[in-house]
């Protein structure tokens, strides 16, 4: 097994927290596809130093499963396991070997990669210029979006002006056979007219 300290790094994520009787069938049924394997799996919950049971991903502590005697007072630097068999939860010294399950935080994709470009806490300057980078980014995506919007309004006007000039010109030649006239009769009389006057 792999230190589940070392998994969670890799994927991102910390030992799962469970927010109700609903979460907690759940995992217990995902679970007991690993009962050959293992009895039981990590999940999130620790003692702080006062005592106090939080779970690492900062959740509210508002649903327990404990086994029967569980939680014991005198077992502060122990770790939480959920039974594959029962799906209570019962304190075991952290060096047994189990599975562990697991959660990713919920963020939206925008948030992820703000976070991974401004991990400050590791280096500061670092964090600096990957804010320079993110924001940089944003701002091409912004004005790629500006011009595609332009462009396509240019598109749509230019679409209308070609609409309202066809238009115009079926109502110009719908008048010439309304009132009986065409270009070449108005081009004839004008010629007639002129020789006319001319003699």
């Amino acid at each position: 097994y792999l230190p589940s300290s070392s998994v969670r790094f890799l994927i991102g994520g910390t030992l799962a927290s469970v927010e109700d009787l609903a979460e907690s069938n759940f995992l217990v049924e995902h679970a007991d596809l690993y009962a050959s394997k293992t009895s039981g799996f990590w999940i999130g919950i620790y003692r702080n130093v006062n005592g106090q049971l939080l779970w690492q991903d900062n959740s509210a502590l508002d649903f327990v499963n404990w086994g029967e005697g569980q939680p014991s007072e005198d077992q502060l630097d122990y770790c939480v396991e959920l039974s594959v068999f029962s799906g209570y939860w019962s304190i075991l010294p952290c060096s047994s070997q189990k599975g562990f399950i697991c959660k990713k935080p919920k963020i939206h994709p925008l948030l992820f990669a703000f976070y991974l470009f401004t991990d400050a806490k590791k280096d500061k300057a670092h964090g600096r210029m990957n804010t320079w980078i993110l924001l940089t980014l944003v701002l091409i995506v912004l004005l790629g979006m500006g011009f595609t919007i332009s462009f396509l309004f240019k598109i749509k006007t230019q679409r209308e002006t070609e609409r309202e000039a066809r238009r115009r010109s079926r109502l110009l030649e719908y008048s010439h056979v309304l009132t009986g006239r065409d270009d070449e009769n108005d081009s004839t009389n004008d010629k007639e007219k002129n020789e006319h006057s001319v003699v």
